[in-house]
């Protein structure tokens, strides 16, 4: 999988960039006014799964989220001083109802960034083409593009998810979504499942981050050295109080995807670190998404979106593939995958995949899985079942 954390997308005016290839006509990344974030802290009581520094250093989690780790032996005042460390299969929350996310201000700081390793989800070539009578041919491979810089006046809502789990920081890809019970004000960020939950045989990873357009300027790792906290992450971090994954991603994920690859999708809604106004305002803009899970055949082109970091990549600079896309098919019980041809390596995991209908810009799937030779990506289809997490997600938080 590319990344079941991995995981591969400020400012003035709308803007509009072209795709090469003729296939698709373009895609709008919309952008406004940079909004700086102000320096006052977000509520932390404002959901149940939500906690915000108090100042000291030390987290503050609801009750009913402390009595919920204190059921698993976990002592809350230990937790922003390095419990979150403690991966103790008795003490790794799984289930849904159990995602706590407390932020601890400054533990993201840009070198803890940088040192966040892919997590590459890839599939056997056995895997790929277990049901060859509905799969479509391997696509050719599609080298890889830069997109411009500044993200912020490109691909403002595409971003890092950066993450913590037993085996060390990782980092997936991104992007800002729409509320549709919150027009204009979302807080809602679309990535892959195993950016943010470990499947089968594990439970939800910690410190979950979103830095919209990060590396705005595309620069090298020499140059970060000196680069400012706003370069490098333009709108702050935002970190995720609430998290929704599918079933299928939880039941029947795995290390290479498995048979929750098919249903690799996650939205997280988020909080500033500091600052109080949505992440959609901040950034300037927000894509809808697209549930209507139209057929390959139906779709002239996709351009998958992200942040790889594994070779020859670095994660560092924002990247973008557009193919045509093709069908994928695991298993007979499971739901057909689009497939593209594109180099990207782990990190771009969570990527938004995009389309345009009517004219306007759509995310209709994410990257999830990819070969280990990275000549093409897969992601799964978006249907009723990731439109009831998205509407449940939007209901039950989107105003908080």
């Amino acid at each position: 999988m590319r990344s079941t954390r991995t995981p591969v997308a400020h400012r003035r005016g709308r803007r509009r960039f072209l795709l090469t290839g003729g296939l698709l006509a373009a895609l709008t990344l919309t952008a406004t006014a940079c909004e700086g974030a102000d320096d006052t802290k977000a509520d932390a009581s404002a959901t149940a799964s939500e906690a915000a520094g108090t100042g000291d250093g030390k987290v503050r989690v609801p009750s009913e989220i402390a009595d919920k780790l204190k059921e698993r032996g976990i002592d809350v005042d230990d937790w922003a001083n390095g419990g979150w460390r403690d991966w103790d299969k008795d003490k790794w929350l799984r289930e849904a109802k159990d995602f706590v996310n407390p932020v601890i201000e400054g533990l993201w700081k840009p070198e803890r960034m940088r040192s966040a390793k892919e997590a590459d989800k890839t599939v056997t070539t056995k895997d790929a083409i277990a049901d060859q009578g509905v799969s479509d041919p391997e696509p050719a491979p599609v080298e890889a593009e830069a997109e411009k810089t500044p993200y912020h006046e490109n691909a403002a809502p595409v971003g890092k998810v950066f993450f913590d789990t037993p085996d060390g920081t990782a980092v997936c890809s991104g992007t800002v979504i729409t509320d549709v019970n919150h027009p204009g004000k979302s807080n809602l960020v679309w990535t892959a499942g195993h950016c943010v939950h470990a499947g089968g045989e594990g439970g939800w990873y910690r410190n979950i981050v979103f830095v919209p357009a990060y590396n705005d300027l595309g620069r090298t790792e020499a140059q970060l050295g000196d680069a400012t906290a706003a370069e490098i992450a333009p709108y702050g971090n935002w970190w995720a109080d609430w998290a929704s994954t599918s079933n299928g991603w939880i039941k029947g994920g795995s290390d290479t995807g498995g048979a929750g690859a098919a249903y690799d999708y996650a939205v997280l809604h988020v909080t500033p670190e500091a600052g109080s106004t949505s992440l959609e305002e901040t950034v300037g803009g927000a894509l809808d998404v697209d549930f209507s899970a139209p057929s390959a055949t139906e779709v002239d082109a996709m351009g998958a979106w992200g942040y790889p970091a594994a070779e020859p990549y670095n994660g560092l600079k924002m990247f973008k593939c557009i193919d045509r896309p093709g069908r994928l098919s695991l298993s007979p019980s499971l739901p057909t995958m689009y497939r593209i041809g594109c180099t990207m390596t782990g990190g771009s995991s969570g990527g938004g995949w995009f389309r345009t209908v009517g004219g306007e810009t759509k995310l209709v799937s994410n990257t999830s899985i990819g070969p280990a030779d990275n000549t093409w990506l897969a992601g799964p289809q978006l249907g009723q079942e990731a439109q009831a997490l998205y509407e449940n997600m939007s209901r039950t938080y989107g105003g908080q």
